[in-house]
């Protein structure tokens, strides 16, 4: 039995909840990865996991014994890492749930540059505006644009994203002016429906912070979807300069209001607090740090 990869399919088993997807994630069969952990039960002489037809579950001994592999896994692979001068030693699978637009406009560019700078190491991208549970689907990282609710995760800031307001000029010039944030309560505002709060917009300028009700036809859990209805002329959309860029430089869209900002949002990097961090994704996060700031 080799121990070191018998201890890495535990860790996943328990990390990811499932045998079959750790199989897949290390190129295996479940039924291998069955084995390893029942050798490694026996080497130890302990049960580690409680199986039922349906589930599984740490056992107290294995419930020590996770957190023991965690220090260690990590412990190796940073060794091992530092003992290498070319980052190109590096190599592995990274699953990473991202926004879409997020996805689509800034990260889909650096890819190029990542592997050009770590060509050992293949990338997975889950595409989606949706709130993946990252333990349960198998995500080794997110990238989120709130701020961190869940306590049983970590959260390294990528970068702040201001928010402004853009309309396209069409519906600019069939609609009456705006010119105090007040005006907003009688325009179309498309909402993202997953910020509720974004009901009222609370835009700051001049000095001065101003709460508008604001309403809309149109709602969407989509934030590209509301881009391309902003550029279609439904309505008055909000997002960070970075999506609206390329409908400004091609004269599609307006700052609307210019000189005031809604509040601005961070963005994160987020991972499971007390979980096993491969060396490569750690530096997958610092090369995002490090790129999109510039």
């Amino acid at each position: 039995m080799d121990r070191f990869e018998a201890m890495k399919a535990f860790v996943r088993v328990v990390q990811t909840g499932s045998f079959s997807a750790t199989g897949r994630e290390l190129n295996t069969t479940q039924t291998t990865i069955s084995k390893r952990i029942a050798a490694l039960e026996t080497s130890l002489g302990v049960k580690l996991l409680k199986r039922s037809s349906r589930d599984h579950s740490l056992t107290p001994a294995g419930s020590r014994y996770f957190e023991s592999c965690l220090r260690i896994l990590a412990q190796v692979e940073e060794t091992e890492a530092s003992l290498h001068d070319d980052v190109q030693q590096l190599a592995g699978h990274i699953r990473i749930a991202v926004p879409v637009a997020f996805g689509r406009i800034l990260l889909t560019p650096l890819l190029p540059m990542f592997f050009a700078q770590y060509p050992n190491i293949s990338v997975e991208l889950l595409v989606s505006d949706r709130h993946v549970d990252l333990i349960a689907e198998g995500v080794d990282l997110a990238i989120r644009a709130r701020k961190l609710e869940d306590s049983n995760l970590v959260a390294r800031h990528l970068m702040d994203n201001p928010l402004k307001l853009y309309a396209s000029k069409s519906y600019i010039n069939k609609s009456e002016p705006i010119l105090i944030p007040a005006n907003l309560a009688k325009h179309q505002c498309l909402l993202y429906s997953r910020l509720s709060a974004q009901q009222t917009w609370t835009l700051t300028g001049n000095g001065q912070s101003h709460a508008v009700a604001v309403s809309g036809a149109l709602k969407c859990d989509d934030g590209d979807v509301l881009l391309e209805a902003t550029l279609c002329g439904l309505g008055v959309g909000i997002f960070p300069p970075w999506m609206a860029s390329q409908g400004l430089a091609q004269g599609k869209l307006v700052e609307v209001l210019p000189e005031y900002q809604e509040q601005t949002l961070p963005m994160y990097a987020v991972y499971p607090k007390d979980v096993y961090i491969p060396y490569r994704i750690q530096c997958f996060i610092d090369f995002l740090k490090q790129h999109l700031t510039q």
